[in-house]
């Protein structure tokens, strides 16, 4: 008795290939290049919060080895506020228009992710003897700090936000975005396949999908330092461009997230609390790294340790 969406047809786009190709090759460059310098170290910043990393300046080294991709960054930002401004201003469709953050939406989303925190712990702990043992040595820290990740989450119960719930894209990463050359174009809005349609429906702060491209980010990074480029990483560099890995996810998210905010400060959609932010923020990083750990048990087990160190970064950001 209600109009259903049948059928959508989409304009073909010239492109080069998604943004995750792009970033890959991008990274291949960079490690080239940070080779070609035995002797610089990597600037990692003296904050670990996304949030204030986005307010700071970039040292001028990693400006100079990644000035293509941070610009990238900062347009992949802007996109990903375009976005969120575009699927917010559906006032007059109910199914669309942006609603308030309850009290009890607040504890719902915090016991939702409690429920999820015990579910994929246990997990963890089952398959914990089984892993490498770098591996093993990420999955035990994280164990060992379940109560500091349910914190985290309780702390989206300890104050009303001012914020919006709005439809978001919903599985969004590198993946997601096609690049034409000079521009990106989001693509693939149907959610993420596994959840109904129901929950694909369901509004969340548009920082859902934020933390799904920060994730993107630090994916990218440890899949290009392990050879899935074009670059030849020889085993013993792998050690010293661990740290300029982690150095390019922090400078680039900052730079991501400046473009983002940028972009979001003016309309009600994010809080206007900026420690509400880091706390909503900080819940989607865990939420979708806890995700990824879930993933990972069950398909590629020796890749655990990348959304390992992403809970770990987030818990650390608060030590």
């Amino acid at each position: 008795s209600e109009p259903v969406t049948f059928a959508v047809l989409h304009t073909y786009v010239r492109n080069e290939g998604d943004a995750w190709k792009y970033t890959l090759d991008s990274l291949g460059r960079y490690y080239d290049q940070v080779l070609a310098r035995p002797g610089v170290s990597a600037p990692l910043p003296e904050s670990r919060s996304l949030l204030q990393l986005s307010k700071e300046e970039l040292p001028p080294i990693f400006a100079e080895l990644m000035a293509p991709y941070l610009e990238s960054a900062r347009l992949l930002g802007q996109r990903t506020a375009e976005l969120h401004l575009a699927l917010a201003s559906a006032v007059d469709e109910e199914s669309f228009a942006p609603e308030p953050f309850s009290a009890m939406y607040q504890r719902s989303l915090y016991h939702g992710y409690r429920a999820y925190v015990v579910q994929v712990m246990a997990g963890l702990k089952s398959v914990a003897e089984a892993l490498p043992p770098d591996v093993k040595e990420e999955a035990e820290r994280v164990l060992s700090h379940r109560e500091a990740v349910l914190s985290r989450f309780q702390a989206l119960t300890r104050r009303r936000m001012s914020a919006m719930r709005i439809r978001c894209h919903g599985d969004y990463h590198l993946g997601q975005l096609l690049y034409t050359g000079s521009d990106f174009v989001i693509v693939d809005f149907e959610g993420e396949p596994a959840r109904s349609l129901g929950e694909r429906r369901i509004k969340h702060s548009p920082l859902k999908d934020v933390a799904g491209m920060l994730r993107s980010f630090h994916y990218a990074a440890h899949v290009a330092l392990h050879g899935q480029t074009s670059t030849v990483i020889r085993s013993e560099d792998v050690p010293r461009l661990e740290q300029w890995a982690r150095a390019w996810c922090f400078w680039v998210s900052g730079a991501f997230l400046q473009s983002y905010l940028e972009l979001m400060s003016d309309p009600p959609v994010l809080p206007t609390n900026p420690e509400d932010l880091e706390v909503l923020l900080d819940g989607y990083l865990l939420q979708k790294a806890l995700y990824e750990v879930s993933y990972e048990m069950n398909n590629r087990p020796n890749w655990l340790g990348v959304p390992l160190q992403g809970i770990m970064q987030v818990i650390e950001s608060g030590l």
